[in-house]
């Protein structure tokens, strides 16, 4: 296990690694963890960027595009909760990985509805971090939902990430937008809760699987003319939920 192990806050220092996979975007404001970081993802043919603070990184994301973001919470200048949403309303399907002590679950939760990919505990396994951040990276390269998807009397716009029903905007969090976009991608096949956890929320073990009911709930309740009997997002019962167009 890897504990909070020499750069001055908001330093920046690029890892180029041959035939590079593409580009990690490490946010940490500890020097000894982020050489820590570096070097794992370098191991693994990642090109890697460092940021120390929450501007360097919110500068270093807008410029490098990067293939994931590994984010600490408690940052200089922005915060790690702000900072998670303000990338996710720049690019949805940039998978972020949120590194840190805290470990109370409302937090998780809280992150997870921020738009946050996954979520793993200080002190962590290197294999277990890169093994999360590869799988969040497959995750959005499987086939692209169209950028405007309507169904209904809904019409959703990934892109945008703006949402109207019977001609109305619907206010859509970002974690909302990822769960409705996975239904969509897999209409008609039935999802158990924990295919939605694992795909979705990112997690291999939650807590419970009642944070999928509720935001199934939440959705419902957004865009069904009859949230009560919905036509749409169906419940199988036994067995999980199902999206029928």
């Amino acid at each position: 296990m890897v504990n909070d192990l020499e750069m001055a806050p908001g330093m920046q220092e690029t890892s180029l690694a041959a035939n590079s996979r593409g580009t990690i975007l490490v946010v940490e404001d500890d020097p000894r963890l982020q050489k820590v970081l570096r070097r794992i993802f370098a191991d693994e043919q990642y090109t890697v960027v460092v940021a120390g603070d929450g501007q360097t990184a919110l500068d270093l994301f807008r410029l490098e595009h990067p293939l994931a973001v590994i984010l600490d919470l408690i940052l200089p200048q922005i915060s790690g909760r702000e900072l998670c949403q303000t990338f996710k309303s720049i690019s949805i399907d940039t998978p972020v990985i949120v590194l840190s002590a805290i470990t109370e679950v409302v937090d998780k939760v809280l992150l997870l509805e921020l738009g946050a990919d996954d979520y793993v505990t200080k002190p962590f396994s290197p294999r277990e971090l890169t093994a999360r951040v590869q799988a969040a990276v497959r995750r959005q390269h499987k086939p692209r939902t169209a950028a405007t998807y309507r169904f209904a009397d809904c019409e959703i716009d990934f892109k945008r990430m703006t949402a109207w029903r019977a001609g109305n905007p619907v206010v859509l969090t970002s974690h909302e937008f990822k769960l409705l976009k996975f239904f969509i991608e897999n209409a008609e096949l039935v999802l158990t809760r924990e295919v939605l956890l694992n795909e979705v929320w990112g997690y291999n073990a939650y807590p419970t699987t009642r944070t999928v009911d509720n935001q199934i709930l939440k959705l419902r309740q957004k865009l069904e003319s009859d949230p009560a009997t919905p036509r749409h997002l169906l419940t199988i019962y036994g067995a999980g939920y199902k999206f029928v167009p």
